[in-house]
């Protein structure tokens, strides 16, 4: 299913007056989502631990006139819940709701059968893709009941809708991402006015789509910024009905 519906267009301040955090801003989707959320009137709060990368993209909001962004190192390798608990108690101290959260962060992992992906990697890449994602939301739920109208959006991808050889671990981990998502979409649905939703990229031309695909050239798919309406619809309230389901940037 399309996420984004035909001849949708976001107006120039589609997200004013909203604060959405983001993880993986540092580059590729994550840091052209978090652009076009900010050049549409969001509040950012920018999440990776590549601390100069993120200062890139601060600076460049900045540059363009947007709302200062909040920048938040941190590491999604990390196991132990008590820094994401942290994380959440200091931004409540700060008095903020969230109003979109954006699960982009992710790591490809080894690219090999399974019986021959190593116990590190899998481990890894199992962390960062879903175990963080469930850390982040439970410790981020009572910032985003404070928001009228909050939206969550987990990346997915096409191998975690339907299993592919050598995709080991990453794909395990986007499976998991669709379960987790049905299952808290089940449990918020008519007790809660927060929405959540999966949404596959489909071939993007980033670092990670290059290291999956190195005979592939990279020119043959779109540069992330042309699909940030996706990103951006989902976000809005112009998606306010749209909840538990498995989208698609593309086709």
């Amino acid at each position: 299913m399309s996420a984004l519906p035909p001849h949708w267009r976001p107006a120039q301040d589609e997200l004013k007056n909203k604060t959405i955090l983001i993880t993986g801003a540092t580059e590729g989707i994550g840091r052209a989502v978090a652009l076009a959320c900010a050049r549409l009137g969001a509040e950012v709060l920018l999440t990776g631990r590549n601390e100069a990368a993120l200062e890139s993209v601060y600076d460049t909001i900045l540059n363009e006139g947007g709302r200062t962004p909040g920048l938040i190192p941190f590491d999604l390798r990390v196991t132990q819940h008590e820094p994401y608990d942290e994380l959440a108690e200091t931004l409540l101290a700060e008095g903020l709701a969230i109003d979109g959260l954006v699960h982009n962060a992710g790591v490809l992992g080894e690219r090999r059968a399974l019986s021959q992906t190593s116990p590190e990697s899998w481990q890894e890449v199992l962390q960062v893709n879903i175990t963080a994602t469930f850390l982040l939301t439970r410790a981020l739920m009572p910032l985003l009941e404070r928001a009228s109208l909050a939206s969550i959006v987990l990346t997915s991808s096409g191998v975690g809708r339907r299993g592919k050889a050598f995709w080991g671990a990453y794909a395990v981990s986007k499976f998991a991402t669709e379960g987790y998502m049905q299952v808290l979409a089940d449990e918020l649905g008519g007790t809660s006015s927060i929405r959540v939703n999966s949404l596959n990229p489909g071939a993007v031309n980033t670092r990670m789509r290059r290291a999956a695909y190195p005979g592939e050239p990279p020119d043959s798919n779109p540069l992330p910024e042309a699909l940030t309406d996706n990103w951006i619809y989902l976000l809005s309230d112009a998606s306010a009905l749209i909840h538990g389901k498995a989208l698609s940037a593309q086709g």
